[in-house]
This record gives structure tokens, sequence and C-alpha cells, in this order.
């Protein structure tokens, strides 16, 4: 019995410790852009101008992209590169073994990165889109670029020319007899195609297409799960009339 209250204690430190490192930056609230096919669509020329280059979607098909209401002409004339194909996926321009030379790993495949990314500071779709506005130059790294986010990330900023040049400003505390650098906010140094409000809208439309990249059929699962409940709400009360009335005569 005290082996299990102190592996009961050790459990709640590390969920409590876990929870502390995750607030320890606070993510920003992703909008919900699943059920918008405009922003989708958008979302979806973003991914494929800026991410495909040197990230996969192994797991997701051109021709998917029906299903934010674009047609398979649309599809041809603005996402596909001339050697594609409507039916393949969407695979990487950038040769793989360049890829870890210049990065020091290959970049990640993006198809389901929206839900891997889900922790205790918030969901994946939260985590993206604080860390798609979160870089800043760094002279100090091998691409130029940091990120809050993700400190030491080996990934440059590909939409640098839509945020413009902003960096973050910080605060000194004293914690636990150390001083610490805390965010206070950012400043723009130099504009971009974008303003920063543009610029968060185009973000959203991104991380809205990789949420629903990574869930195709959510909407339908939601759906499915309300229906389900409802029956099995319906059998329990049946069920509870059923017994009543088998034992009602029963002394």
């Amino acid at each position: 019995m005290k082996k299990i209250v102190l592996s009961l204690i050790a459990a709640l430190g590390l969920i409590a410790g876990a929870a502390h490192a995750a607030g320890a930056l606070a993510l920003d609230k992703a909008p919900n852009r699943t059920n918008d096919l405009p922003a989708l669509q958008n979302g979806a020329k973003l991914f494929v101008n800026y991410c495909v280059g040197c990230h996969s979607a192994a797991f997701m098909r051109y021709n998917r992209l029906t299903d934010i209401g674009l047609t398979p002409q649309q599809i041809k004339d603005n996402l596909l590169f001339t050697t594609e194909k409507i039916g393949e996926t969407m695979k990487a321009a950038i040769d793989p073994h360049q890829a870890k030379e210049w990065f020091g790993a290959n970049p990640p495949d993006l198809t389901v990165i929206a839900r891997s990314r889900a922790g205790l500071g918030g969901t994946g779709a939260d985590y993206l889109y604080t860390f798609l506005r979160s870089f800043y130059r760094d002279e100090t790294k091998a691409t130029g670029w940091n990120n809050i986010v993700f400190p030491n990330v080996g990934m440059p900023n590909a939409l640098w020319q839509l945020q413009g040049d902003h960096r973050p400003v910080f605060e000194e505390h004293e914690s636990h007899g150390q001083t610490v650098h805390v965010l206070k906010g950012w400043e723009q140094k130099a504009a971009g195609s974008m303003t920063p409000a543009q610029y968060d809208e185009a973000i959203g439309d991104r991380v809205g297409y990789l949420q629903g990249m990574g869930g195709p059929i959510q909407k339908t699962r939601v759906r499915i799960g309300v229906w389900v409940l409802i029956f099995l709400a319906f059998t329990t009360v049946l069920a509870w009339k059923l017994n009543g009335a088998f034992w009602k005569d029963v002394k």
C-alpha cells in the first residue's frame, strides 16, 4: 500500500512538473478554421507554396483537396508541379541527403503534425499557430533564424518575406537566485508584404489546413459520435425500464 501511495505521489509530481514546463511559454489559441472552406483553400495554397519544398505529406494525396471545395482542374492548375499527377502523394521537392546535410536532420513529414504536437500546453493547432509566428533573426545560428517555441530549431523562417523582421522583447526576472528572460512581446524591425494582422490570419489558415489534413474525416467522426451517444442514452433508459419490469414481481 505504501509503495502504491508513493508511486501516485511521484506520478502527480511528474504531471505537475510537465504542466509547469508547458506553462513556461503560454501558447496562443489557434482560430478554428476546419469548417471554413476559403480559409482551408488558402491554407492549402500556403502549404504547397512554402512547405512542400522541404516537408512531405506522404499520407495525403493531392486529389483529397477536393474535400475542401477545389476541383481537380483547380488543383492541377494551381497546386501541382508539372511533373506530378493529381493522384500522387505530397512529396518534398528537396533531396533527403541534402536536407540532412543542410539542416542536420530530414524535415519531418507534416501529415499528422497537428495531432502529434498536442500536449499539456494546448492543442497541436495552438502549438503550430504559436510556433509559426515566433521566428526571429539570430545570426549565431547556421540558418540565421531561431524560434521562441522551439529554441535552436534547424528550420529557417520560410515565410519571412510575408512576416518581415520582428524581434522578441525580453524582461529580466529573478527566479531561485538566477536571472531569467521572460518574453514581453515583439518589436517589428522591418515590415513584410503582410501586416501583422494579415500574417496572423494567413497562419491561422495554414494551421487550419494542417488540422484538416491530419484528420480529414473528423467532422464525420463527430457526427457519428453524437448519434452513438444518443443511441447509448436510449438503450440505457430502455435497459433500466426492462430491468424494472422484469424484477417488479420478484420479492
